[in-house]
């Protein structure tokens, strides 16, 4: 998988951006958002590129200004409790490119996140202070990025999502749901 240098300058904004916004009301915890954020944004758009190349498409990452700004706008405006995550996205290019293969492509992304949380959800727990704040914004952030792609909106993961299978996308928009909104469920699990 090659990323050309403009793919990585732009990955770089779009990661320092988002964990701006999503830090506004809690900046002294900038580096443990810029971290969880930029791990959790970075997997995301990796996931959906390795998939696209799996399925013969040429795939790059293009971040889209005015997304960049809505986020920010959206977090001064709700004082950080709400972030318009839609910093940019990876484009795919296929002649023929069937229903499944994009529904793959879109679902690879906020399934990362999803693992991401369950990876970060043990810190979390933890009795440290510098490992459970990192778990919780880590388990929190992806849950939300996941949720968040899986909007049923074009050009959002979760319009491809469902437009190839509803069920799917059920089933991972409920799963990533339930554990931002009922982590206690997760405690049954460890």
């Amino acid at each position: 998988m090659t990323f050309y240098k403009s793919e990585i300058v732009q990955m770089i904004i779009s990661v320092v951006t988002i964990s701006l916004a999503f830090s506004l009301g809690f900046l002294l915890s900038f580096p443990l958002i810029l971290l969880t954020v930029g791990l959790g944004f970075i997997l995301h758009e990796i996931a959906h590129k390795l998939v696209a190349i799996r399925f013969g498409c040429k795939a790059f990452y293009k971040m889209w200004v005015e997304g960049l700004v809505l986020a920010l706008i959206f977090a001064i405006a709700t004082g950080g409790r709400f972030v318009f995550a839609a910093p940019g996205a990876v484009y795919i290019y296929k002649q023929n490119l069937t229903r499944r293969e994009n529904g793959l492509i879109s679902v690879a992304g906020p399934l990362t996140n999803i693992l991401l949380a369950f990876l970060f959800f043990p810190l979390a727990l933890g009795s440290q202070t510098f490992l459970q704040e990192l778990g919780t914004w880590g388990f929190q952030i992806n849950l939300f990025l996941a949720m968040f792609n899986l909007l049923p909106v074009p050009p959002l993961d979760g319009s491809k999502v469902i437009g190839w299978n509803p069920t799917i996308w059920f089933l991972v928009i409920g799963t990533a749901a339930v554990l931002f909104f009922f982590p206690q469920v997760l405690l049954g699990l460890f």
